[in-house]
């Protein structure tokens, strides 16, 4: 629908409901544009002037967020929004050829929706789908498995306009695919098990166990999760009615990840019990889930579990009996971007900005979520700190090794046999894991998603650990007839779409990098075009002002030291040889003005113009 058939006065009656239940608060703005959305099919402008007047923002600081995310649209995008996961591993799977298979069928181009308004197929960056891919998003729903019969008969589906409500229900299913466990994922903790554990010991004590166990963050950075809770138990609340906040970081965004999914989908109680033991262990009176827009899905589920939990005492008033402890848990959901997996570009989207990294210090556990003290954790290490509630630090320390402590998940995709998540110890090697996923042909491995490191075949002796090879989850694989230009140029790309544009050499820097493997990969690059790479790589990680622009050319940086031939075979001259050619883009000047002289021509082709004559 197009913006005038919105009357402004029945836009405001559709949206009086959402803003009243989000309170007119200005810091829920995401989750009443995201709700909007809903009724719309997108946001128009009657509705973005709506909103504004009713939180009290700027009209053009409301439309500024709604257009910082990928999953809100300024314009109609159809009934049916088709997004296909873009991932490296769905793109090894067909996803390409079977995108387009769709266009071709339903007579549309990729980005553009349709001229009867019914339908748009686009691309994501991934939707935590790689051990089922091919993948796509309809309607926010994910559908796995994609092959070339049920594309066919999803344009069937949508020609006749039949609701996706109404799609075969067994397209939707989602597996688990746990291949592997250990403490973690073969827990069997009753709900509330382990938040009575830790009210039994006790906030001093229950810090205590906490930095025996030595716990590290799982979300990649590894920062000892011990001092973070300390910190923020410790820090002055700026706002004596504001309390402390706890937050756990449920932003599965890098792709090749998705073990996260597995938690919230099958222990997503243990995630609960995690999220309260921290919050009493530091005297939060609120949790906050940040949920990724890909996961919308999740939500029906995940509610219905906190309701079952505000029954049962472990949520509310005198939570576990503890009078002068309230707590509560609310779900916040994304709406598509990446870098909002930062803890501080996290902390600013859940105040209904748009999610770009913060300055630091200060840092969240000082002041965090509304200018309080807050502590923000990973999915897994809120699950590893219920399990150190029930049994212990010393319990903890002693499984993986002294600096990484504990076990820890893996999601593995690629050219393997039995994709899946695995629960390993920390010091696990390399070739360990490849032997129980079953890559028998391995060439390298990308461990810890796009940002992390591609180890090639004299590494895999290495281990998984904080003090070796450290990984927020990630680890696809790659096969001996796999391109690792490719995987690299696929990541370049993802870096630059996901941006969030603040500081300039992130924005120029990704985009620079992104043109130089388009290049080289249309035949048109030389060896400048790969020191190019180079000097971009050191001015990323320099001037960066977060770690998505510091860790942007790793991929590249990793795959031309390692697997350098498989940029030099598409160089057209290992010397520079520019791509534009000044002198051909001169030819309509000499045909305007009748010249084909010499001094006409430019380079080369004037040598060879004086040749001639």
């Amino acid at each position: 629908m197009a913006d005038e058939c919105f009357d402004a006065t029945a836009v405001a009656a559709l949206l009086q409901p959402i803003v009243e239940r989000h309170r007119r608060d200005p810091l829920r703005l995401l989750q009443i544009l995201r709700e909007a959305q809903e009724v719309f099919g997108y946001l128009p402008r009657t509705a973005l002037t709506a909103i504004a007047d009713a939180v009290e923002l700027p009209r053009a600081r409301v439309e500024g967020v709604a257009g910082f995310y990928s999953f809100l649209h300024l314009k109609p995008v159809g009934r049916y929004r088709i997004l296909f996961s873009d991932h490296v591993t769905d793109r090894m799977l067909g996803s390409v050829e079977l995108m387009d298979r769709l266009c071709n069928r339903l007579w549309i181009e990729r980005g553009k929706v349709s001229e009867d308004g019914l339908v748009s197929v686009d691309t994501t960056s991934c939707t935590g789908m790689c051990d089922q891919g091919p993948a796509l998003l309809v309607g926010g729903r994910p559908l796995t498995r994609l092959s070339a019969e049920r594309i066919d008969r999803i344009s069937e589906l949508v020609r006749a306009q039949v609701a996706v409500s109404d799609w075969p229900e067994e397209w939707f299913l989602v597996a688990d695919n746990i291949r592997r466990r250990d403490v973690l994922l073969a827990s069997a903790a009753t709900p509330g098990e382990a938040l009575r554990a830790a009210v039994a010991r006790g906030r001093e004590q229950l810090l205590h166990e906490l930095k025996r166990s030595n716990l590290r963050g799982r979300g990649g950075a590894g920062f000892t999760t011990h001092t973070k809770w300390e910190t923020a138990r410790r820090a002055p609340c700026g706002d004596p009615q504001g309390g402390r906040y706890l937050v756990c970081n449920a932003d599965e965004g890098e792709p090749g990840t998705f073990k996260d999914r597995v938690l919230l989908a099958s222990h997503a109680d243990l995630v609960f019990d995690g999220m309260s033991v921290a919050a009493f262990a530091i005297g939060a009176g609120q949790g906050l889930l940040y949920l990724r827009g890909e996961y919308a899905w999740l939500l029906p589920a995940l509610h219905e579990k906190l309701a079952r939990r505000r029954r049962n005492g472990l949520l509310g008033v005198a939570v576990c009996g503890q009078e002068d402890w309230n707590f509560d848990i609310d779900i916040h959901l994304g709406a598509g971007a990446y870098v909002c997996g930062e803890e501080t570009a996290l902390l600013e989207s859940l105040e209904g900005r748009r999610g770009v990294p913060r300055i630091r210090p200060p840092y969240p556990a000082q002041q965090g979520y509304r200018g309080q003290p807050t502590v923000v954790n990973n999915v897994e290490t809120l699950c590893k700190a219920a399990l150190i509630a029930l049994r212990g630090g010393d319990w903890f320390a002693g499984l993986g090794s002294k600096q990484s402590t504990g076990t820890k998940l893996l999601s593995i995709a690629g050219d393997v046999e039995s994709p899946g998540v695995y629960e390993y110890p920390f010091g696990v090697s390399i070739d360990q894991v490849l032997h129980d996923c079953g890559a028998g042909n391995a060439q390298a491995v990308q461990v810890g998603g796009p940002s992390g490191s591609c180890l090639a075949l004299h590494e895999f002796s290495r281990r998984i650990a904080f003090e070796d090879v450290p990984t927020a989850g990630a680890f696809t694989v790659f096969g001996a007839h796999r391109d690792l230009f490719e995987v690299a140029r696929n990541f370049a790309h993802f870096f630059a779409h996901e941006s969030c544009g603040f500081c300039t050499p992130c924005r120029v820097g990704t985009t620079l990098v992104a043109n130089c493997m388009d290049k080289i990969a249309r035949g048109d690059g030389s060896q400048y075009d790969i020191n190019e790479i180079f000097r971009i790589h050191r001015l990323l990680h320099a001037a960066s002002h977060c770690g998505l622009g510091q860790t942007a050319c790793n991929p590249l940086f990793d795959t031309l030291n390692k697997f350098r031939p498989a940029y030099e075979r598409r160089l057209r001259s290992l010397d520079f040889a520019p791509a534009f050619d000044l002198d051909q883009s001169l030819s309509i000047a000499r045909q305007m003005t009748g010249r084909d002289d010499p001094a006409a021509h430019f380079g080369p082709a004037a040598g060879v113009q004086r040749a001639e004559r």
